[in-house]
């Protein structure tokens, strides 16, 4: 098999699969219908177009460095602007970087890494408010979405890296398995349809998992001298020897 790397990196993102009315959560990874609306913007698609082979793709998500959720709210006024409307709240991620592997035939990922490097429509981190920043794709890696997440070197900014005190870093991951899968969990954020008139997602079995990855900026401490040749601090050091 074959996985096309995406990293989302933006100031803000925002991943909603339960948002409703006056509240607009977000959730912690991308949501499928996310990254597949990244895609079909790439090659150009319309909301009323076909989505089917898309939907197909398997997709898993590593969080590279979480972020921290930012609550912002709007201000609405009727049209005759007599009534203020209930304030709308939006969540949003901040500082948060992933790492999304697109796992299918190669000839339809080759297509896909195009599209994402040449974009006919302007791409953007679940809301159109929230441009990615940086370079979103990553090119092709052999494999299944498990093993090129397990594999690829960490992805966080320099200096979530650098904060890092250990060799390694746990991470945690996301996958597209199998209905009825051990230790599966449903997400409703599968699109059927992205057709405003008729918006429609369905359920799909996600299993989550943590990943051990090499942390490159990783610095050992240097070895401290021992203190008059026994390892111990002398407190009275300072004061010299007595006669």
């Amino acid at each position: 098999m074959t996985a096309l790397l995406l990293r989302l990196a933006a100031p803000l993102q925002s991943w909603g699969t339960s948002s409703r009315f006056v509240r607009r959560s977000t959730d912690r990874t991308p949501s499928k219908s996310g990254v597949i609306g990244l895609l079909a913007a790439a090659q150009g698609r319309r909301r009323t177009d076909p989505i089917e082979d898309l939907v197909d793709l398997r997709i898993g998500v590593r969080v590279e460095q979480p972020g921290r959720i930012e609550r912002d709210f709007q201000t609405a006024l009727s049209l005759d602007g007599g009534t203020a409307l209930p304030l709308s709240y939006r969540m949003y991620l901040a500082d948060a970087v992933f790492l999304v592997a697109v796992e299918g035939e190669q000839s339809v990922l080759e297509g896909l890494r195009d599209a994402v490097r040449r974009p006919q429509f302007p791409l953007f981190l679940g809301r159109r408010s929230c441009p990615p920043a940086g370079k979103v794709e990553h090119g092709l890696r052999d494999g299944t979405i498990e093993e090129v997440l397990g594999t690829e070197p960490w992805h966080a900014s320099p200096w979530v890296m650098k904060s890092c005190t250990t060799p390694t870093t746990r991470l945690d991951a996301v996958f597209d398995v199998e209905p009825a899968t051990t230790t599966d969990d449903l997400v409703r954020d599968v699109p059927l349809s992205f057709d405003p008139r008729r918006r429609e997602h369905t359920w799909r079995s996600v299993l989550r998992d943590r990943l051990d990855v090499p942390n490159p900026e990783y610095r050992a401490p240097a070895p401290v001298s021992p203190d008059r040749g026994n390892g111990l601090h002398d407190p009275w050091a300072a004061f010299g020897d007595d006669d």
